[in-house]
């Protein structure tokens, strides 16, 4: 199943493409849009030709729409009109190695390091949320020409904070995305990147979460200048890596699934066979977590987030690798990451590098060593679960075949589960 609609894509896309170039570039950079979503039911293990088990990846997509009003009347009132509104404009990160900079951020904006801000939710913005949530996020060219990860965030403060350790709150991962290798010099100066995540509304306005927490976005950009101050005119001497927005679409196109539990388990946790803690056993790439429902539940699902990383000779990044992930033991999901091909975001790698190349590759180059494409998102898969009974479960999420030559590598690991 593939949450996809053209509505909200197009809306947002206009947005995306009037948001302000860094560097004053061609308007039409913002041309095209990625959304990611996957939706996996737990009892199907039906593997597609991806190697996903009974999923489907939501790409690039372009429609067009009328909005003619056929003066049809049901004596309904009319649905409230679809609205966007930004969260975060206009967001400077800076060298994610260096100590975090003091420079100004727009009014309640809080910078916790130089790769990580973060803003309340505030009741306003809550007040503009329908039935229906697709997050945009812009990211414009400055002094990092690399490829590099970054992502979307839900903090819980406790109520009345102006600000908050991350790693003393929880935290959920909504999205996960990789920048291009971009030359702020040259256009496009900017990548969208977009989000289907109906899934966030019943988190946004539980009444019981609300009334003990605010809830914080966070939007993550980790960048390095190093190359860029010797290799991009106008970088030399610079810390400042990538500009971000944040914006949300919200209409009632569609009814939000209900949820009242949420459970945080995982965000960004480490995943690979040679740290202390970051799998069950060292040599192995196989990670378990227990947790415990409070309640019976009619239905759930876990929300799940990984993306392969190791860019040494031989390193994870490079090879597609089979995953496995069993709910009580029982195959919940089977999935190899990777596009068809990274093509449709060559056009926003401005920097020559060696990924993309100095010519188109075929499908079947691509398929042959990416994980992930600069430029394009993460794919977020969404487990069914079904009614469930109360009490302690078991997640458990496997690689079998991978190697992390040299120690080198991870495979970042974010979940956690919703339960009516």
């Amino acid at each position: 199943m593939v949450r996809r609609r053209l509505a909200p894509t197009l809306a947002l896309l206009v947005a995306l493409a009037g948001c302000t170039d860094p560097q004053g570039g061609d308007p039409s950079a913002s041309e095209a849009t990625t959304t990611a979503t996957e939706t996996t039911s737990a009892s199907a293990a039906a593997t597609d030709s991806s190697g996903d088990a009974g999923t489907t990846a939501a790409g690039t997509g372009t429609g067009t729409g009328t909005g003619v009003d056929t003066g049809t009347s049901t004596g309904e009132p009319p649905p409230p009109k679809d609205e966007i509104f930004p969260v975060m404009e206009d967001i400077v990160f800076y060298d994610g190695y260096a100590m975090t900079v003091d420079e100004p951020l727009p009014p309640g904006v809080i910078r916790h390091s130089n790769a990580l801000v973060a803003t309340r939710f505030t009741d306003e913005m809550l007040a503009k949320v329908q039935t229906n949530l697709v997050m945009g996020v812009i990211v414009g060219a400055l002094c990092d020409n690399y490829d590099r990860i970054g992502g979307v965030n839900l903090a819980l403060v406790p109520k009345g904070q102006d600000t908050y350790v991350p790693a003393e709150v929880e935290r959920i991962e909504v999205a996960r995305f990789i920048t291009p290798f971009m030359n702020m010099n040259k256009s496009p100066k900017t990548v969208p990147f977009q989000f289907e995540i109906p899934n966030l509304v019943p988190i946004l306005s539980d009444p019981g979460l609300r009334a003990d927490y605010d809830l914080w976005f966070e939007l993550s950009i980790f960048g390095v200048p190093y190359a860029a101050n010797k290799e991009v005119a106008g970088c030399a001497g610079r810390s400042d890596t990538q500009l971000g927005s944040l914006l949300l679409y919200t209409d009632s196109a569609v009814t939000s699934p209900e949820f009242t539990t949420l459970l945080p388990l995982a965000i960004s946790e480490s995943f690979n066979n040679y740290q202390d803690g970051a799998s069950d056993m060292l040599g192995t790439t196989k990670k378990t977590v227990q947790f415990e429902l409070p309640a019976d539940t009619e239905s759930a699902q876990l929300v799940l987030i990984t993306s392969n990383h190791g860019a040494n000779q031989g390193g994870e990044e490079y090879i597609r690798r089979e995953h496995y992930v069993y709910i009580d033991g029982e195959l919940a999901l089977h999935y190899k990451p990777g596009r068809t091909s990274c093509e449709p975001f060559r056009k926003y790698n401005t920097q020559g590098n060696g990924i993309y190349g100095p010519t188109p590759r075929s499908d079947e180059e691509w398929q042959s060593f990416s994980n992930w494409c600069p430029g394009d998102v993460i794919d977020t898969r969404i487990i069914e679960w079904g009614a469930v009974k109360a009490g302690p479960h078991e997640f458990v999420i496997d690689v079998p075949d991978a190697t992390f030559v040299d120690g080198q590598g991870n495979f970042p690991f974010s979940l956690y589960v919703q339960a009516l």
